[in-house]
Parts: C-alpha cells; structure tokens; sequence
C-alpha cells in the first residue's frame, strides 16, 4: 500500500480546475451574465482584462478593467505577461498571464469573458480550456442590444455589427454553447459547466 501524508489520500491528477472562458458577439449579454453569476458565488474568480479604451460612465479602474495607455500595454505585450491580447474597435484588451495562473494552481474556479480573437489565442496557449459560446436568442435581439446602448456612435456600432456576424459564425469553435434568453438559466448552467454547482 502507498503511503500517503497525514493519512490522506492523494489527490487526483486533475485536481487543478479548468479554465473557462466565456466569448460571444458584442451585446450578447456577457457583463450580465457573468455580474448576475458572481453576485450568486463570489468564489468563481473573473480575470480583469487591461485594455487601451477610456472608462465609459461608472467603470473604475481594476474593477471592470485595468485601464492602460498604449505605451504600458506595449510593454505588457512585449514582456510576455499576457495569456492572449485582442485589438477590437480601435482598442486593445488583454488578459495579465500571473494571476490566472496563481489562481488556477491554488484550485480556484476561473473564468475569463473575451472576445473571439482572445477565446482562440487562450486555445492555442492552453489547449484544456473549456470555451464557452454565448449566443444571442436572435439576430434582431442583438442588433437591438447594440443599437440601444447609446454609449457610442453610430460608425463603432456598425463596425460591431459587422464584428458580430464573424464572431456568431465562428461559433463551432467552441465546446459548448449556451443561448442568452435568460440571465438567470445561463449563468447556472455555466456554474455547472465550471463544476461550481
């Protein structure tokens, strides 16, 4: 018989949970989806993305984002410290390398919400992600999510209208998808996806 430490019993080689990472096309609802599921259980980590664009109304830095310069993200880029980095809209996004690391070997549940560009990078760098395809219930509901916004003007909308139908066609990509009707039923089934639940 083996000996174990302390009496306990080994743990299984696949103790270290799995990456999750949630995309889909702009307006989709991910934010939603994600803040309703975190309210519920905090415990599942959300990695903050550093990104090149300006806070929109109500957004603090570190919370929603880490909101960079294109010098400090050029240096992120270049040292390596990223997992993927996507340029959307005129934009950069990343997601800082170390921290989903630390999290995932201290046995924490982590979610990443990106965009298709990030989801594939995150693929090739960690082949054992789960990536999750969040879709819309229709394609008038999202146009009328993107367009109801009024955050921002019409040529960005247009241009995430545009990236919106590339993103919905890449769509088999992914492990699994889930349809956005309700906030409430996606973010339990991503929960039992995570194996939270």
């Amino acid at each position: 018989m083996a000996a174990t430490s302390r009496g306990t019993t080994p743990e299984p080689p696949d103790v270290r949970p799995r990456l999750t990472v949630l995309s889909g096309p702009s307006g989709v609802g991910k934010s939603t989806v994600v803040a309703h599921m975190r309210k519920q259980h905090p415990e599942v980590w959300l990695s903050v993305s550093a990104t090149t664009r300006k806070p929109r109304p109500g957004e603090k830095h570190g919370v929603q984002y880490f909101f960079v310069s294109d010098e400090e993200m050029d240096k992120l880029i270049a040292n390596g410290e990223l997992l993927e980095w996507a340029e959307f809209a005129g934009n950069r996004y990343g997601t800082p390398r170390r921290a989903v690391l630390d999290r995932l070997d201290a046995g924490e549940p982590v979610l990443l919400e990106i965009d298709l560009q990030g989801a594939r990078l995150v693929r090739e760098s960690m082949p054992e992600a789960q990536l999750v395809f969040l879709a819309p219930p229709s394609w008038d509901e999202l146009v009328r999510r993107l367009t109801g916004r009024g955050t921002e003007a019409p040529e960005v909308v247009e241009r995430r209208l545009e990236a919106a139908k590339v993103e919905l066609a890449a769509e088999a990509e992914f492990d699994t998808t889930l349809v956005n009707t309700s906030v409430e039923d996606v973010a339990r089934e991503l929960l039992a996806l995570m194996k939270v639940l």
